[in-house]
């Protein structure tokens, strides 16, 4: 391409300037950056939870007692092991009852939290921090308090003396298990110390949904409270509902520390967890059944989690529904 001058002359049109390439020296920086900050994260993810996941997966086919690195392969006979053993198996079903227990009561007490939280007009960041300040304890601090304190088995422990002012004897929580009293201390302890970390997350999704669908279900006629909770707060939540749910199954089955501390060496109410640290740390110190189990409950979770997920409809397009 040229162009013509005012005196004839044909001088070329000049080139279009080229886009501008970031520079090599900011391109590697921002690299170098990046693997900076993510190296150390990505190392330990490595080191302390994929490298232990593959040598458990190794051992739970080796007999593995009193070492972790056998030469003895055989096969599913630890797995044959841990599923004949009835403590192991009946612990899996009772928490699984337990998880179809505890789940949805969690989920239930953190939304309502959410709701009378977020129509606070005042004094809405103190409350929130008051509800969420549990999640900060210890879960072994918490079950020492509810174990010597609140629910002692002794005439001095706080529910007993307020049952004793109605002429009810003293009730032994945590030292029989018929009746089952130790899951009232260990479901009012966990509840205690996780709804309000649910609580806040669907205090954000509350706070997301845009106003503008309430008014127009106002303009067309629908009745504030369970109506519009039922048609419009509660599909807003869908996506939410469902990573706390999913996050509460994975908790459940994965309870120990409060398990551990309330029920010291009873051999009732055991969580799985419990029972592949008695098979793998205990007298036998058995790690390759221990392992085995480990390799059953996790595939256990991923059944229940995929269920359910399903059931909720996790990963669904918006227009699939």
């Amino acid at each position: 391409m040229s162009t013509t001058t005012s005196r004839g002359v044909s001088r070329p049109a000049p080139a279009e300037a080229a886009p501008a390439r970031p520079r090599r020296g900011l391109r590697g920086r921002a690299t170098f950056n990046f693997w900076l900050f993510t190296g150390p994260f990505l190392i330990g993810l490595l080191v302390f939870v994929y490298v232990p996941i593959g040598w458990s997966l190794w051992l739970s086919f080796f007999e593995a007692r009193f070492t972790v690195t056998p030469d003895k392969f055989v096969g599913f006979d630890n797995y044959r092991q841990m599923l004949e053993n009835s403590d192991f198996t009946g612990s899996l079903v009772t928490f699984t009852v337990f998880a179809a227990f505890i789940v949805p009561l969690t989920w239930a007490i953190s939304l309502g939290l959410a709701l009378l939280v977020n129509r606070l007009r005042f004094m809405r960041a103190f409350f929130r921090s008051v509800f969420f300040l549990p999640t900060a304890c210890s879960y072994v601090a918490a079950s020492l308090i509810w174990k010597m304190s609140i629910f002692s088995g002794v005439r001095f422990g706080l529910m007993n003396t307020v049952l004793g002012w109605f002429g009810v004897e003293n009730i032994a929580w945590l030292a029989d298990p018929d009746p089952p009293w130790y899951w009232l201390v260990i479901v009012s302890a966990r509840l205690w110390l996780q709804a309000g970390f649910y609580m806040i997350l669907f205090l954000a999704a509350l706070q997301n949904i845009p106003p503008e669908l309430y008014e127009a279900a106002a303009i067309d006629g629908a009745r504030p409270g369970w109506q519009t909770f039922r048609h419009i707060t509660l599909p807003q939540l869908r996506a939410t509902s469902t990573a706390v749910v999913l996050l509460l199954l994975v908790a459940a089955y994965q309870a120990f520390d409060e398990f551990y501390n309330l029920l010291s060496k009873t051999t009732w109410g055991r969580p799985p967890l419990v029972e592949l640290y008695y098979t793998a740390l205990g007298q036998a110190q058995d790690y390759g059944a221990g392992s085995a189990g480990a390799v059953v409950l996790t595939l256990l979770i991923c059944l229940v989690t995929l269920l359910q997920g399903r059931f909720m409809g996790f990963g669904r397009g918006e227009e699939a529904e």
